[in-house]
């Protein structure tokens, strides 16, 4: 949920706890102006009656022939308010102020003010020329205080809903303007590095926001600067380790295989001069010749590996045929290794072309010794326009899990990752049913 959401919701709450806040002080002050209305009727008929005793009574204050009149008494009842008068023997008169019963209060409300019926009314003492004559007792009309009551809180509710409902909205609006620059700065952060042309940074008026914008644009700042340190440092890398294996190569090739080759010698001489009688020292000089072939055919299979073929002279596309080849002819018949080069492969830098002759030797590697492939099919495309990405494929049937693969990378593989990250490429993994695709694409164009 959005932050103007959240704002305006909370708002709501409050709104409407102010709401339920404001209808409980608009019962209770009806209920405490009923009150007060009654004793003020109390106090006003009592007055009335201490002035004018025998009016609106039968009573012997009145003239004999007088015939009673209507107390006007009863005229100061406020609306609402009952009152019940006793005059010295007289019988009690009840009377009731007029309302007009318009608004019919709701069960519950009428509940809860029935517990105020026990309440004990207003009474005020007649008092006529310093003598009690009688009493008033005055107290709300059950039904009309339930209307009076039930109309205040309509009117105090329905304001309240209002403002809440108001207020609601427009906290939201001001929220959602207020935060509207963070979707630009989120689109920013999203687009971090994606863009090669880098946008200046927006202003914005809240101060917060400006500031916000600022601590993104520093770190877009490092970001680009480390980005570009660590891709340095990879091309560095790679470079270092083709110096490293052209090195051993060259060390191997000197220094080991002139070892062989000399002890290859030196048993050819031993049997050459063993006698006609010692057919076991010819027999262990044949055994030491056979130990040398077998290791010379290891240094020429790891000298392969590490030396890389003259691209410039012979050209990738050469280059991986060779290399197919090599893997055929150890591999035998099964399994069977095919390659498809398309586009131009003229014009490619040095180093795209040897990262993609050693990541097709990685990925060969891996197919052949981590799987049981029975076909592998290598593609190498480049594109005719834009980066003019080379993409080199690399499919076997072999049952590898490119999940796995992805999880626990061995070091080839992550050797295989740095090499194209360093070109600015990508490498993917993903499993075909049958065993995995391996696909690197480099960037060949600038």
């Amino acid at each position: 949920m959005s932050l103007p959401a959240h704002l305006g919701l909370r708002l709501l709450a409050v709104a409407l706890l102010c709401c339920g806040g404001a209808m409980a002080w608009s019962l209770w002050e009806a209920r405490a102006s009923l009150r007060t209305e009654a004793e003020v009727s109390a106090a006003r008929i009592a007055a009335q009656y201490a002035r004018q005793p025998g009016l609106g009574s039968a009573g012997p204050a009145a003239p004999a022939a007088t015939a009673p009149q209507p107390a006007p008494a009863i005229l100061t009842l406020l609306p609402g308010i009952c009152a019940e008068i006793r005059l010295a023997a007289e019988a009690a008169r009840r009377h009731c102020g007029d309302w007009d019963g318009l608004d019919a209060a709701p069960g519950w409300l009428r509940s809860l003010l029935a517990r105020d019926a026990g309440t004990p009314p207003a009474l005020r003492d007649i008092v006529y020329r310093d003598r009690i004559i009688g009493t008033v007792a005055a107290w709300p009309d059950p039904a009309a205080a339930a209307s009076g009551a039930w109309h205040q809180m309509r009117l105090a509710g329905g304001l309240a809903i209002a403002l809440a409902t108001t207020t609601a909205l427009l906290g939201w609006l001001a929220a959602a303007r207020l935060v509207a620059p963070a979707a630009r700065i989120v689109r920013g952060l999203e687009t971090l590095g994606a863009d090669a042309v880098r946008r200046p940074r927006p202003r914005f008026a809240a101060v917060e926001f400006d500031r916000i914008a600022a601590a993104c644009d520093g770190l877009a700042e490092r970001l680009s600067r480390a980005e570009a340190a660590r891709a340095g440092l990879m091309q560095r890398l790679v470079a270092v380790q083709e110096e490293e294996r052209e090195a051993l190569a060259r060390d191997l090739h000197d220094a080991f295989g002139q070892c062989l080759a000399a002890v290859g010698a030196r048993a050819a001489s031993i049997e050459a001069a063993a006698p006609e009688d010692r057919a076991d020292l010819r027999a262990d000089a044949q055994g030491i010749e056979a130990v040398v072939a077998t290791m010379r055919e290891s240094l020429r299979g790891a000298l392969a590996r590490l030396e890389l073929p003259d691209l410039a002279e012979i050209g990738l596309a050469a280059a991986l045929q060779g290399l197919v080849a090599d893997w055929q002819a150890h591999a035998g018949a099964n399994p069977s290794l095919h390659l498809d080069v398309a586009g131009d492969l003229a014009g490619l830098p040095r180093d795209a072309a040897s990262s993609l002759y050693r990541v097709a030797q990685e990925l060969l590697t891996n197919a052949l010794r981590h799987g049981r492939p029975s076909r592998v099919f290598l593609r190498l495309e480049r594109a005719p326009e834009g980066r003019q990405v080379a993409t080199l494929t690399v499919d076997d049937d072999g049952g590898g899990d490119a999940v796995r693969a992805l999880a626990e990378p061995g070091r080839g593989l992550t050797g295989v990752r740095a090499r194209v990250a360093a070109l600015g490429g990508s490498l993917s993994l993903t499993g075909t049913g049958s065993g995995i695709r391996a696909c690197a694409a480099i960037p060949t164009a600038g």
